[in-house]
C-alpha cells in the first residue's frame, strides 16, 4: 500500500481542519495509506507565531527525509505562512522552491489545475517589476515542456497549450513592448519543434483564459504569477491544486492559504485539499 504524506501546514491556520475533513470525506482513493505529519499542538487557531511556523517547517523537513528514504510515494502540503517561515530563517520564497532545493532540482516549475483551467507559470514568486528581466526563451521553453509533460502524464497525448503574451494585447506588434517578438515567439517555435506543434500564441492575455475555460485549450502558460492565478482562482478556487513540476516525486497542495482569520471556526472548505490528495494519488 503506497503511503501519501500530508504535512499539516501552519497549525494556527486552517490546515489541520481541512485535512481532518478531507480524510473523513469518503472521496479519497482506496489503496493508499494517508499519513499526516506535523504537531497540531504547536499552534493556536488564528494566532500564528514562531512556534507554529517552526512546526510547519519541521513537518516539511520530515516529509523530505521520508521521501528521500523511499518510504512514501507522494506528498501533499498544507498551507503555510511564507512571512512566518521567513521570520524564522526560511530562505525560500515558498514551498515550491523549498522542495526543488531539497531534491537538487533546477528544472522545476509551478502549475495549478482545477475543474476549468490549468495554468503553468513562467515566473513564480517574483516582484512584478522583475518579471520582464527574468523571462528568457530558455525559461519559457523549460516551463512549457514541464507543462506538456504533466498533461501527457494525465492522459492527454497531444494537449493544446496556449502561451500568453506579457504585455497588453500581446504587445500590439511592438507598440506596448517587444517581449512577445523577442522572447515569447521564439520560445513557442522551439516548443513546437520539441512537442510536435501543440503550442500556440503569443495570445492576448485578457482573452485567452476565456477561450481555455470554454475548452479550446488544455492549459495556458502564463508569464507571471497573478496573470495566471487570478483567472484560475476566480473560476476554480474550491477545486484547484498546486503542483510542483520537475520533482522526482509528486508534490501537490491546495491552492489557498492559511486563512488565519477563520481558523478553528469550522468554516474552511476542504474541497481543494481533497482535490490535492486525489491528484497526488493519481500521479503516484
Amino acid at each position: 500500500m503506497s503511503r501519501i504524506l500530508i504535512t499539516l501546514g501552519d497549525p494556527a491556520g486552517i490546515g489541520p481542519e481541512v485535512i481532518d475533513r478531507a480524510l473523513a470525506d469518503g472521496r479519497l482513493p482506496n489503496g493508499f495509506e494517508y499519513v499526516v505529519l506535523g504537531d497540531r499542538r504547536a499552534g493556536t487557531p488564528g494566532q500564528p507565531d514562531a512556534r507554529s511556523a517552526a512546526a510547519a517547517l519541521a513537518a516539511l523537513d520530515q516529509a523530505v527525509e521520508e521521501l528521500k528514504q523511499g518510504t512514501a510515494a507522494a506528498v501533499v502540503t498544507g498551507p503555510v505562512s511564507k512571512e512566518g517561515l521567513q521570520a524564522i530563517g526560511f530562505p525560500f520564497p515558498g514551498q515550491t522552491e523549498y522542495f526543488a532545493h531539497a531534491f537538487g532540482v533546477e528544472d522545476f516549475g509551478m502549475l495549478l489545475t482545477g475543474a476549468t483551467l490549468t495554468v503553468g507559470l513562467a515566473t513564480i514568486h517574483e516582484p512584478l517589476a522583475k518579471v520582464p528581466g527574468l523571462l528568457s526563451v530558455a525559461r519559457i521553453v523549460r516551463i512549457g515542456s514541464l507543462t506538456a509533460e504533466f498533461l501527457q502524464r494525465r492522459g492527454l497525448v497531444r494537449p493544446r497549450i496556449a502561451v500568453a503574451g506579457l504585455n497588453p494585447h500581446a504587445g500590439e506588434n511592438g507598440a506596448f513592448g517587444d517581449e512577445e517578438s523577442r522572447l515569447i515567439q521564439p520560445a513557442i517555435d522551439r516548443l513546437n519543434e520539441l512537442h510536435r506543434g501543440i503550442f500556440s500564441g503569443p495570445a492576448v492575455p485578457d482573452a485567452i483564459f476565456r477561450d481555455a475555460a470554454r475548452g479550446h485549450f488544455d492549459a495556458v502558460l502564463a508569464m507571471y504569477h497573478d496573470q495566471g492565478l487570478i483567472p484560475l482562482k476566480l473560476l476554480d478556487f474550491d477545486s484547484a491544486v498546486n503542483v510542483t513540476l520537475g520533482l522526482p516525486i509528486p508534490r501537490t497542495s491546495p491552492d489557498h492559504g492559511t486563512a488565519f482569520a477563520i481558523a478553528g471556526q469550522g468554516l474552511a472548505d476542504p474541497s481543494s485539499m481533497i482535490a490535492a490528495i486525489r491528484l497526488a494519488c493519481e500521479l503516484a
